[in-house]
Parts: structure tokens; C-alpha cells; sequence
């Protein structure tokens, strides 16, 4: 199980080395986690099985942004592992929203092609760095065209990390 960031950037890019083009320059990977603020963790877990019930819920991504691309993949839930291609957006068209910049928790959203609604997404403070590059590129406020982003590539979404 990778814990230090610079392992689980390394194993995202070998995970990716397949999918990506030769000569595309990584530029960097960025952790993030679905649903509620971890913040509340420790309330669910005041309630007996809530706070299993939530942390079963949650799934977890790798974004990596490219020269030419954001490439979402999804990580495994006990290993933190990088998994399948989820989706893969050019770099103008990339469909996430709604930044907040927060002490430890900041979250972001993000619209997977095969969901209704954009998805909250939390990321550490440890990835703090990387996700500013990565929302650097995300469409200004206000701007128009979002509802137009499509995929690069679909992928089918992630099975049920385990």
C-alpha cells in the first residue's frame, strides 16, 4: 500500500504509461474521495454501523493532468491503488466547478458523463499543490458552454473497489 504521494504518482503513471501517448508530459496526479466531508467522519461514527456505511460509499480517483488531457482513474478503497480509466477529458473541455479552497478538506466538483449531477469530490490538504494546477484548468466561473464538455474517451465506470 503506497502511502507517500510521491509513490502513488509514480504508480499512476505506470498504470497510465499504456493508455497515455508517448511523449505526453504529466504534469501532476491529484487524489480525491466522493461524498460527504470527511470532516463529519467522526460524527457518523457516533452512530453505530453509519460511519461503515459512509465510508463504504465513498469512491476514490486519481485525476492526472496531462499537456493534452485530465485523465480520472479510479484507486482501490484499502490500497489506494490506481485502478481503470474512468474518463478522459481534453484539457479545455474538462467539466469541474464549484472550487473551494479549505484549510484541510477542500472539495471541488466534477460531472462524470454517466451521472446526472456533478459529484462533490474532497481532496487533502497533503494534495493541496496538485489540485491547484489541476483546477487551473477547469472553465472560469460564470463561463458558458459547460453542459458541452464531452469525453475524449469513455470508459466504462469502475467496478466496486474491494
Amino acid at each position: 500500500m503506497a502511502i507517500r504521494k510521491a509513490t502513488q504518482k509514480a504508480q499512476v503513471i505506470e498504470k497510465l504509461a499504456t493508455f497515455v501517448p508517448a511523449g505526453e508530459r504529466y504534469i501532476t496526479t491529484v487524489h480525491a474521495e466522493t461524498g460527504p466531508s470527511p470532516w463529519l467522519n467522526s460524527l457518523f461514527d457516533q452512530v453505530p454501523l453509519l460511519g461503515i456505511i459512509i465510508s463504504l460509499t465513498r469512491q476514490f480517483y486519481f485525476f492526472t493532468l496531462t499537456d493534452q488531457a485530465v485523465i480520472v482513474n479510479s484507486a482501490n478503497r484499502f490500497t489506494n491503488r490506481p485502478g481503470d480509466v474512468v474518463v478522459v477529458y481534453h484539457r479545455n473541455q474538462v467539466p469541474g466547478s464549484r472550487v473551494n479552497r479549505a484549510g484541510l478538506w477542500s472539495k471541488f466538483y466534477f460531472q462524470f458523463p454517466n451521472r446526472a449531477k456533478p459529484v462533490r469530490l474532497n481532496v487533502h490538504r497533503y494534495w493541496r499543490t496538485e489540485m491547484d494546477q489541476l483546477v487551473a484548468v477547469f472553465p472560469q466561473e460564470g463561463a458558458t458552454g459547460m453542459d458541452q464538455a464531452t469525453p475524449t474517451a469513455e470508459i466504462a465506470p469502475p467496478r466496486a473497489s474491494s
